[in-house]
């Protein structure tokens, strides 16, 4: 293979770099840098995965190394070509290129199982009989060492045999085991002979059933890494005490390229839920409507809500790589996505609670055209004709019967401007046989009108408004954070990695306000063929996105971010 640029030292932007820069100053890394991407095909990955995405392939790419993708692909009972698909689809939306290729766990099934054969023939494993509850038991406690299992010194040739009719087929789940023998009084628990082969009759995704045993991922793992040529393979932080079972097995098995194991601290980010146990409970319970559910913390759920790849990797360069295990503010990931949106997004005029407001001197017949910034930071995205009548739609809450001090939107004998068009008057207020507000009488200052000579005249309040008879009828998705903030710690996916019991009721830590629909919102004309993830800035009311489920006839968009941070005002109001 032709590598493509020798690894050299450059100026290092967290500790990792920091790493493999000495690695390369002391003549560890004879070529090039090579990474790993490894996840495994059991769901959607979420933005907790993106962080190790982006460390991985990022540092590749420093560096002017590989990266590559591989799909830890050894437990046939919860994985799919579904998921494959949609990972390969995620990584290239975040704008990665799979520089080193592509590979697949189960690929390596023949050579991992040999390199167990070869563990039994040196006396470094044995299959063992002992009962999941009892391979428990035997193994100790923190404080307690284990004692050895009643198998853990049998022949060589006899654990061979045994482990080849594990292969053949022969025993049920759970009957046997194969197991590393290391030290069962090690203070690293997992050194305690931990199992690296097991019994699983499941029809294999990609092998069929080939296959009826698999390796444990901390077996398989540094042989993948060390086929693969990978220089340095970046963990989670909870890998940390793996580590010495990783460099055993590169040990044991004698590899001459020796890949280095190096962790960093998960993301965690409040009012954000990153367990792929409670994830599915989610969605399986009907809760939420699929992976791709706006509110997911899956990179599918993301991008339909409308959240853009830069923004995300922005957000995950300013989170920061560290050993140390730490809290991201949410606040942070929504900041990222209005300064990406805020410089690319078009504006555009939507009045999510519609109130009528009928200019009682202005033509009946009458349309005009308002001329209309398409980004007002941005002159080279040109302008459009808005439609400008007799009837218009402004937002419920810019009109006040009974103003509060400070309130400069619209009010009895109050004016107020209507974005590039003209100043109105209210002169009259129209109720419900139940007293509720339902129209808005105004006049209009014929000489007001927006880039008119002469029509400087000041107030104080401006609003956003549409046309009635062209506006279209739209469905608007409100978005807030799924988990309630007294959750700041709601990932829980360490327990599902390592097997541990705890259940939490994940249904009371949802946000009930996470989601909020509003089916009577009127939009401006353009806006009625908003292509699915088409984003915009409805002016005044935050960044939105064109939904899949939105039709010419029916547009629907979801709320991205809002103009400004209101839950922290929200909790204070608290």
């Amino acid at each position: 293979m032709e590598y493509p640029v020798k690894a050299e030292v450059k100026d290092a932007a967290n500790f990792i770099e920091e790493e493999i820069n000495a690695d390369i100053l002391a003549g560890k890394v004879p070529h090039h840098i090579h990474t790993r991407f490894p996840p495994e095909p059991n769901g959607y990955i979420h933005i907790g995965h993106v962080k190790a995405m982006c460390i991985d392939f990022n540092t590749a790419e420093k560096y002017g190394g590989l990266c590559n993708l591989r799909f830890d692909d050894t437990n046939p009972e919860k994985e799919d070509i579904e998921y494959v698909n949609a990972l390969m689809q995620d990584i290239a939306w975040m704008g990665y290129d799979i520089t080193g290729g592509v590979f697949y766990g189960s690929d390596y099934s023949q050579q991992i199982y040999d390199f167990a054969e070869q563990l039994i023939g040196s006396g470094d494993a044995y299959v063992d009989e002992l009962t999941p509850d009892e391979t428990r038991t035997y193994r100790g406690t923190l404080t307690e060492p284990g004692k050895n299992s009643p198998w853990r010194d049998r022949p060589a040739h006899e654990s061979l045999d045994l482990f080849r009719r594990m292969r053949a087929g022969e025993f049920e789940n759970g009957a046997r085991t194969l197991r590393a023998k290391i030290d069962m009084a090690s203070p690293n628990v997992l050194l305690r002979d931990p199992v690296i082969y097991r019994i699983k009759h499941a029809t294999h995704w990609r092998t069929g059933d080939d296959w009826c045993i698999y390796p444990m991922y901390d077996f398989a793992h540094p042989i993948q890494d060390a086929l693969e040529g990978i220089t340095h393979s970046l963990c989670s932080l909870e890998y940390e005490i793996h580590r010495p079972l990783y460099d055993w097995v590169i040990d044991r098995l004698g590899f001459a390229h020796r890949p280095r194991q190096i962790e960093f601290a998960r993301l965690k980010i409040t009012g954000t839920l990153l367990s792929k146990r409670y994830l599915r409970q989610l969605v399986f319970s009907g809760y939420m409507s699929g992976w791709d559910d706006p509110r997911m913390p899956t990179l599918r759920g993301m991008r339909r809500r409308g959240f853009t790849p830069s923004a995300i990797r922005d957000f995950i360069g300013r989170a920061g790589v560290s050993k140390a295990d730490s809290t991201v503010d949410y606040g942070l990931l929504e900041a990222c996505v209005r300064e990406d949106l805020d410089a690319a997004a078009p504006r555009a005029m939507a009045v999510l609670e519609p109130l009528k407001v009928v200019l009682t001197n202005w033509p009946a017949d009458r349309i005009d055209y308002m001329e209309c910034e398409n980004h007002p930071k941005n002159p080279d995205m040109g302008t459009r004709k808005v439609a400008f009548g007799r009837e218009l739609y402004i937002e419920r809450g810019d009109f006040m019967e009974e103003p509060v001090k400070g309130f400069f939107r619209l009010k009895p004998g109050g004016e107020v401007r209507l974005k590039s068009a003209y100043i109105i008057r209210c002169e009259d207020v129209i109720k419900d046989e139940d007293g509720a507000v339902v129209q808005v009488n105004c006049t209009v200052d014929m000489d007001s009108r927006t880039g008119m000579e002469g029509a400087n005249r000041k107030v104080k309040g401006t609003l956003h408004w549409v046309e009635a008879g062209t506006s279209v009828l739209a469905e608007v998705r409100l978005y807030d954070r799924l988990i309630l903030d007294e959750y700041e710690d709601a990932d829980d996916e360490n327990e599902e990695a390592f097997g541990r019991d705890k259940v939490i009721d994940v249904m009371a830590r949802v946000n009930p306000a996470s989601k909020t629909v509003l089916s009577g919102c009127r939009v401006e004309a353009m806006l009625g063929g908003a292509a699915a993830e088409q984003r915009y800035q409805f002016v005044r009311n935050g960044y939105f996105c064109a939904d899949a489920d939105s039709t010419a006839q029916r547009p629907v968009f979801n709320r991205v971010v809002s103009l400004k941070d209101s839950w922290a005002r929200q909790q204070k109001k608290g």
